[in-house]
């Protein structure tokens, strides 16, 4: 007899009644992992696993649940390469959410193959790292971040996303040729202003002076120990603009190198980034396993008018 395919988290599976209100995740695994046992501390219900070999055909058939937990550690490209789009079909129709379990060697092919799709990638993820993710994708999406019970982890996704406003709002203004410092605030000391005047001519970039600002800033690891000055944001962006000048691309993995932090925090960032209008992901025309990255054009110009700014000031790009 063929099992049901359709699962839901109201009330019945296939195997029986469920827990009503009681979450339904979906592992895709080849055996037993840790998948389980985050589904497990999730206290949702566990659908499969379902072996990578048989997850396309699953996913076509596949009834309601509230995620999915892709563990694609040591999975070959050729079955992610057949599984992930339509594990991406099922997140960009809003039917389900989704995290993926990847190795590092693995950033390139996935990112490219869920494209601009709205999974959470875990790169080599702690226990905790799993757990977390999987709890924030069973939150209803109507539901506050903090709801979960204000893990350290969430409580940085809401700073991250914070931050990335925040950056995203001071490119704005660099694109109009604003200074951070014209804004009205309660106290001012006109000596420690500057505000330029409107740019008369784009200046001479160098993209040696963007590459010396990148070792700089690596430099600092070296004589204070890692973790001290991340940044990762302004990391990239300076990678990114650097590539620009330089006219190659970049991948999601160098991207990644160049955030400077743990992969996953950096996937996270780009991702963010990327919603946020600063970058953009260009799909490999060649290769659908690979995705480039590049400055968006208002970011770009931003970049641009940074550049003029500092050097306007006397100051050094940093």
């Amino acid at each position: 007899m063929t099992e049901p395919s359709a699962f839901d988290d109201v009330g019945r599976s296939a195997h029986g009644p469920v827990s009503l209100g009681r979450p339904s995740v979906l592992l895709i695994a080849d055996g037993r992992s840790a998948g389980t046992s985050a589904i497990e501390a999730c206290a949702a219900h566990l659908l499969g696993p379902v072996a990578w070999m048989e997850a396309d055909v699953r996913l076509q058939r596949q009834g309601l649940c509230r995620a999915i937990l892709a563990e694609a550690s040591g999975v070959s490209d050729a079955v992610l390469e057949r599984v992930l789009p339509l594990l991406a079909d099922l997140v960009d129709a809003g039917d389900v959410r989704a995290v993926i379990v990847l190795d590092p060697g693995q950033i390139d092919c996935v990112a490219g193959l869920i494209g601009a799709s709205p999974i959470d990638l875990l790169c080599s993820p702690t226990p905790t790292e799993r757990i977390t993710s999987l709890c924030l994708a069973l939150v209803p999406a109507d539901s506050r971040l903090h709801d979960i019970g204000g893990t350290p982890d969430s409580v940085r996704l809401m700073r991250l996303n914070e931050e990335i406003a925040r950056i995203a709002e001071t490119l704005t203004r660099l694109t109009r040729g604003e200074d951070e410092m014209s804004r009205p605030t309660a106290v001012s000391d006109p000596g420690l202003t500057y505000r330029p005047g409107p740019l008369l001519e784009r200046p001479d970039i160098r993209v040696r002076d963007v590459r010396n600002a990148i070792r700089a800033r690596r430099l600092r690891d070296q004589f204070f120990g890692p973790g001290l000055f991340e940044d990762p944001a302004w990391d990239m962006l300076l990678d990114l603009f650097a590539a620009e000048l330089e006219r190659v691309q970049v991948s999601v993995s160098s991207l990644c190198i160049a955030a400077a932090v743990a992969p996953t925090t950096a996937l996270r960032w780009i991702t963010r980034m990327t919603d946020a209008g600063l970058f953009e992901r260009h799909p490999d025309p060649f290769d659908r396993r690979r995705a480039f990255m590049a400055l968006s054009s208002r970011a770009s110009l931003a970049m641009r008018n940074y550049v003029a700014a500092a050097r306007h000031a006397g100051a050094t790009i940093g």
